[in-house]
């Protein structure tokens, strides 16, 4: 029920901060605990069984206690709440800035940047179990023992868990100074955060580049230099880019290669991203951490909806009255005009205004948005039409409910977020459990 989240300074200045949120209920998450450096950057986090370890950097010859630039702390932590009482475990590497922790077993591994190390530690005190050196390595991904470094200066690197290198996959990639990137196994691949390029999908077995991942922009006038792939996350066939001034990409593994759908609009500059069950993390320098939910069609209709053909039609749907449709997948729709009867299974999202005319069903699965936050947009359910809702759906603008008109959700897992009003035009019939998450109803 808790996000753990790391925070640091860019450039010369050493300041940052660890915090723990609260995402119990995802759409109200709230701040639980926090802890504040001000003498040092936090650049990673990872919480293991009662415990945070945040790893970062410090001016050595400014501190106390520290015996070299790249550290790791080592805080417990427990309902929420950071727990100092006891004090706080460091442990100490050699590089300018300790970048990317993970917690393998009864180990800690972290990686600490330029002239820096990839250090084990024993997760119960920090003390140093294995070391090796390397000229600038930016992260680290473990699969069954086998470890995987980016090494800004020459590609990735392949060790077994004693540290011995297994291989090397050359990267002519130019990653920038002291930027973070990221690097996750997929099976029998490896994708690699690329700077400007994208994400680079590797092939494990034979070295060899399967494909880049492009970098879709939005919105359109972003600074050059803004647009880079920092990090990559992996959620079972989902593929997620964060990508810096363009914002936060999702795609979907394929047969061969990856189908790219487009951005998940955010502001400020997406550095980093995380993904667990049906949820995204992702880090905005201008709006903090923000929850996005993944829709997939939920159990009580898959069946159903796994029948139906992938929807590969305009982006304006108009159902004539008698027709009777039904399709999965995702598509961005300028416009839904409906007189018949629709149903829609997967991630859908609609420009303009979406209209359920007289008498026509409209029934959903998964999710539906409708406008943006900057262009307010509305459903209208007109006399004696029913729209039947399961899983998630997003107005930004108003619900229209007509005389006559039925809302209905189907079992207990629906949300609904309307950023406008519930327009009732008579007598209406809203029927089914679902949450509200601005209390428009």
């Amino acid at each position: 029920n808790y996000a753990y989240v790391s925070y640091n300074t860019p450039g010369a200045q050493y300041a940052g901060a660890v915090q723990v949120i609260n995402i119990g209920n995802p759409n109200s998450p709230k701040v639980t605990s926090q802890l504040i450096y001000l003498n040092a950057d936090l650049n990673a986090i990872q919480y293991d069984n009662g415990y945070v370890y945040a790893v970062g950097g410090v001016d050595a010859e400014k501190s106390v206690r520290a015996t070299s630039n790249s550290f790791i702390a080592k805080i417990a932590s427990s309902n929420g709440k950071l727990n100092i009482s006891g004090g706080i475990s460091y442990g100490f590497q050699l590089g300018f800035n300790a970048n990317a922790v993970l917690v393998d077993g009864s180990s800690v591994m972290v990686t600490s940047g330029k002239d820096g190390t990839v250090t084990s530690y024993n997760k119960a005190d920090l003390s140093i179990e294995n070391e090796a050196s390397f000229s600038d390595l930016r992260s680290l991904a473990v699969d069954n023992g086998t470890i995987a470094l980016l090494d800004a200066s020459t590609g990735i690197r392949i060790l077994n868990s004693n540290f011995q290198p297994i291989k090397e996959i050359p990267i002519s990639t130019d990653f920038g100074p002291a930027s973070k990137k990221t690097i996750d196994f997929d099976g029998d691949k490896i994708i690699v955060a690329e700077a400007d390029k994208g994400a680079g999908v590797y092939s494990y077995a034979t070295g060899s580049l399967l494909e880049y991942i492009p970098i879709l922009v939005d919105p359109a006038g972003v600074a050059e230099s803004d647009i880079n792939t920092n990090a990559v996350a992996i959620n079972n066939d989902v593929i997620l880019m964060a990508n810096g001034g363009a914002g936060l990409c999702l795609s979907e593994k394929g047969a061969n290669n990856t189908d790219v759908y487009g951005i998940i609009v955010l502001d400020g500059s997406t550095n980093f991203v995380e993904s667990k069950d049906d949820y995204i993390f992702a880090a905005s320098g201008k709006e903090g951490l923000q929850i996005i939910k993944l829709n997939r069609p939920s159990e009580s209709l898959a069946a159903r909806c796994a029948t139906l053909p992938f929807y590969q039609g305009s982006s304006k749907l108009l159902v004539n009255t008698g027709d009777n449709v039904a399709y999965q997948g995702a598509k961005r729709f300028n416009n839904i005009n409906n007189s018949g009867s629709l149903l829609l299974c997967g991630s859908w999202t609609v420009t303009h205004h979406v209209f359920i005319n007289n008498n026509a069903l409209f029934e959903m699965n998964g999710s539906l948005t409708v406008g943006r936050n900057n262009r307010r947009r509305n459903i209208t359910v007109d006399n004696g039409a029913t729209f039947r809702v399961e899983g998630n759906l997003n107005i930004y603008g108003d619900l229209v409910l007509e005389d006559g008109a039925t809302i209905e959700f189907i079992g207990t897992g629906s949300v609904v977020n309307i950023f406008g009003s519930v327009v009732k035009n008579g007598s209406v019939t809203v029927a089914g459990t679902f949450e509200d998450v601005r209390n428009k109803f």
